[in-house]
């Protein structure tokens, strides 16, 4: 992109601003902030103005998950049709690894975490032991698509290179990085965190598909035949990934996509939980649970909203493409956004100062025709570590990797 057409482009979309430091940069930095300017979609900015409207829900009401007892009367049969899709090469994984370990003391990408005692035992290391526990159930490899961000990509591609990929096969393994969106003030104007660059942010957990498309990962999907895509977050240690019995329960139950999902252990536990949403399959996050629905019962008596997701899905692939072309609502989140001041000085605000932009997983799940709620126990699939101590965090993921087997 040339100056002019960076200029012609911000004066569309009222962003004149983002150049006041353009004479003093260097030539390197200059063309940065051009190929920044140009990969920007600032079509999405004038949208904080009507976001209270983005933000409304539809009517929602119960759906029912596959509870335990019914998974374990047909595993045998859900196995045998999920180890059949994983043979003919049709199921793939996508980890979402943007995430830095920030929280837990560390400034490394996340998955590079330590979660050993006695030995070094990676976050990485402990998913991809979840996966080698598949390709020797299936005797078969699937595909693995690892989403950093421009923070920690170089960071997780060395490091995943080093440790030869802790046993998994490298030509299944595909890296892309997360596309990102601007973060503006209360007016949608764009912030700058240096003289040279815009402010942004990862575009949301619900960017993962149009990050790998734009990646041309696609083409791989296609070519390999993929048909569905188990996508999941990198920081809980216990899940299972591309589990023969959840694709094909999945698959058996004609369903476009499937959720794994755990009985909550309060009423306000801070997970969101699987519903229906104006009759269409969705998520309703836990601070929008009211007390009418937190309390509301199903038929047996049980909590009507009784199952919280852990971000592991499975989506059938032809309906990711179709959604992804007609494009994923938008939700604006209020953040507190380091920024230049008029001085050209940096502030890092104590309180909240503008918006980012975000798709989110939810989204994706609600513009499908089906969903799949299938339960998992808590204590052998769900350990996220999300803080150093307490509530999941390192030390409550340690104990469920030792319930598990895990030495650590």
């Amino acid at each position: 992109m040339t100056l002019t057409e960076a200029k012609q482009k911000l004066a569309k979309y009222g962003q004149e601003h983002v150049l006041k430091y353009y004479d003093e940069l260097s030539d390197a930095q200059k063309e940065a902030l051009l190929a920044q300017i140009d990969a920007t979609d600032m079509s999405i900015l004038a949208s904080c103005k009507n976001r209270e409207e983005l933000a409304k829900k539809g009517v929602i009401t119960p759906l029912a998950a596959m509870q335990l007892p019914e998974i374990e009367a047909n595993k045998a049969s859900f196995t045998a049709t999920g180890i059949e899709a994983i043979k003919a090469g049709k199921v793939g994984a996508v980890l979402l690894a943007g995430g830095m370990g920030t929280r837990l003391g560390s400034d490394n990408p996340k998955g590079m975490y330590n979660v050993g005692i006695t030995r070094d035992l990676y976050i990485f290391e402990c998913l991809v032991n979840n996966m080698l526990d598949v390709v020797k159930q299936a005797d078969a490899w699937f595909h693995l698509f690892v989403m950093t961000s421009d923070k920690n990509h170089e960071a997780t591609v060395s490091f995943l290179k080093e440790h030869d990929y802790f046993g998994y096969k490298a030509e299944y393994i595909h890296f892309f990085m997360q596309e990102m969106a601007a973060a503006t003030d209360y007016d949608g104007k764009i912030y700058l965190e240096e003289k040279g660059k815009l402010s942004t942010s990862p575009n949301g957990n619900g960017g993962w598909f149009v990050s790998m498309q734009k990646a041309g990962l696609l083409d791989l999907v296609k070519s390999e035949g993929i048909e569905w895509l188990n996508v999941f977050a990198v920081d809980n240690v216990c899940q299972r990934i591309c589990d023969p019995a959840f694709v094909g329960a999945t698959i058996q139950k004609n369903c476009v996509v499937g959720a794994k999902v755990v009985k909550k252990n309060a009423p306000d536990e801070k997970v969101g939980v699987m519903c229906l949403e104006d009759g269409r399959p969705s998520i309703v996050e836990y601070y929008e649970l009211t007390d009418e629905l937190m309390n509301a019962k199903d038929a047996n008596g049980d909590p009507a909203y009784y199952f919280g997701v852990i971000l592991n899905y499975l989506f059938r692939v032809p309906e990711l493409i179709e959604i992804v072309e007609n494009s994923l609502p938008l939700h604006i989140v209020e953040k507190k956004i380091p920024y230049l001041n008029e001085a050209g000085e940096l502030v890092k605000p104590e309180s909240p100062n503008g918006f980012k932009f975000e798709n989110l997983v939810l989204d994706m799940i609600h513009q499908m025709s089906s969903c799949l709620p299938y339960e998992v126990v808590r204590e052998y699939e769900f350990a996220p570590i999300k803080n150093k101590t307490g509530i999941d965090s390192v030390e409550s993921a340690r104990a469920l990797l030792q319930k598990n087997g895990v030495v650590l």
